[in-house]
């Protein structure tokens, strides 16, 4: 028994692996989106890259950005409402197979003899539309995997496919763009979406639900209704937004680096963030057993901004990459309980549009957020504008928890669109209840 009790400790650390064992559409999932997210990361290395080699241009590098933010916000907003209104995994088929046409045209553009640089924002642009459309069904795919009592296990375990993706993804496009060549990384990166593709065909079809609207300005907006009145929902879009917008600190590291005489810790500065999500993915079997979600959302992001504060004070640069460890640990906190939220209490036939608010409540944050760390620099000084995000975000964060205690009241355990959620499932899918479902679900597959 004594020697059990370490061991047991240790097992209930580590990722609940009960939605891959459960379910083999999960599985295929998965793993088709870590082969993807690897070749996605090679062409996010070259692309920059190329950019700077064709032009010298730090402008021509970060105009990169700019022609990716307003497909990302026009088709994720319409991405949620196609992924309501049409078969789930036949438009992530579509937009994988178009990702791949993209590292196509890449291809071919890195091996002419003069290779051009406009194609280069034209690919930028539509791989973000293409993404901004495949997102939503792939978060609106995971629910009907995997039992809902199991989706805050089945969020960390993805939360776990991307850190791995955002700490190796890079270093080894790294060396393969400076070794290899850019056309050998558009190539794997062709490579990783054929192999992509062929797991997702073997899911089992996701068709819409009965109760689905086509996809219509009107459709987007009874989404955007139905996110207003769920303020519990409305205060983890807000959260994430603040924390994003206020403390995100990636473009200004080169010159923090600089200023701390360390500019051999920049690629390490990069990776500390990525870093402190991973090991909290590795650990992160306790998320299963928290039933105050809309806390630990408030909580970690305070946290978050509380971290990247510190960052910013401190002048050893050792103290500086653990802080911002840390502020990683606290982000992938907050997404996996973002994330557990979202997936147990929104209906299926609005999860599309919903998971197209989502979308950009964490991916136009960073965005923008680099533009204000960036012009804050230049006003009062590189560390100053981290530590001043820091602080920022960790009260913009209190003052929404005081404006929405629907977010700091929500348990899932008696929240009454969990329960809902809860009751549907089961009624839907009562083997899932049984002793050996899991076993079942292996062969049989998703319910609907």
């Amino acid at each position: 028994m004594t020697d059990d009790a370490p061991s047991s400790r240790l097992r209930a650390l580590l990722p609940d692996l009960t939605p891959w064992r459960a379910s083999v559409d999960f599985r295929r999932l998965w793993i088709s989106g870590a082969i993807s997210t690897f070749g996605s990361f090679l062409t996010f290395v070259a692309l920059p890259v190329q950019i700077k080699e064709l032009t010298g241009s730090a402008a021509a590098v970060g105009a990169i950005g700019a022609v990716e933010l307003v497909p990302l916000i026009v088709f994720g907003l319409y991405g949620g409402a196609l992924a309501d209104a049409m078969d789930k995994r036949k438009l992530i088929v579509w937009t994988e197979a178009g990702q791949g046409l993209l590292s196509v045209a890449l291809l071919v553009n890195s091996l002419l003899p003069h290779p051009v640089v406009w194609p280069l924002y034209v690919v930028a642009a539509l791989s973000s539309a293409l993404v901004s459309v495949q997102r939503p069904a792939l978060d609106s795919l995971f629910p009907r995997l995997v039992a809902h009592e199991h989706l805050p296990a089945a969020a960390a375990l993805n939360s776990l496919r991307w850190t791995v993706g955002g700490v190796a993804g890079p270093a080894l496009a790294g060396v393969v763009v400076a070794y290899a060549g850019l056309g050998w990384a558009y190539g794997v990166d062709l490579l990783t979406f054929l192999l992509s593709v062929l797991m997702v065909v073997r899911i089992a079809a996701a068709p819409a639900s009965h109760e689905a609207v086509k996809p219509s300005l009107r459709a987007i907006a009874e989404g955007a209704r139905y996110a207003w009145n769920r303020k519990e929902l409305l205060g983890t879009y807000a959260v994430d937004l603040a924390a994003m917008f206020l403390a995100m600190p990636l473009a200004v590291l080169p010159f923090l680096a600089d200023e701390l005489d360390a500019d051999w810790s920049l690629g390490l500065m990069y990776a500390a963030v990525p870093a402190g999500s991973l090991v909290v993915s590795l650990t992160s079997g306790w998320t299963s057993r928290v039933d105050r979600h809309g806390r630990m959302v408030v909580l970690s992001a305070a946290l978050w901004g509380l971290a990247i504060a510190a960052a910013g004070v401190v002048g050893n640069v050792w103290l500086v990459l653990l802080f911002l460890a840390v502020a990683g640990g606290c982000d992938m906190v907050s997404g996996i309980f973002r994330g557990a939220m979202w997936n147990q209490t929104i209906p299926d036939e609005l999860r599309g549009r919903l998971a197209g608010i989502e979308l950009l409540s964490y991916s136009v944050g960073p965005t923008v957020g680099q533009v204000r760390s960036g012009g804050l620099a230049a006003l009062y000084g590189v560390r100053a504008s981290v530590w001043s995000g820091g602080l920022l975000c960790a009260g913009a964060v209190g003052l929404l928890a005081l404006c929405l205690p629907q977010l700091m009241r929500y348990d899932v355990r008696t929240n009454e669109h969990a329960v809902r959620m809860r009751d549907k499932r089961a009624a839907a899918a009562p083997p899932l209840a049984q002793p050996g479902a899991e076993a079942k679900a292996e062969t049989v597959g998703p319910q609907g």
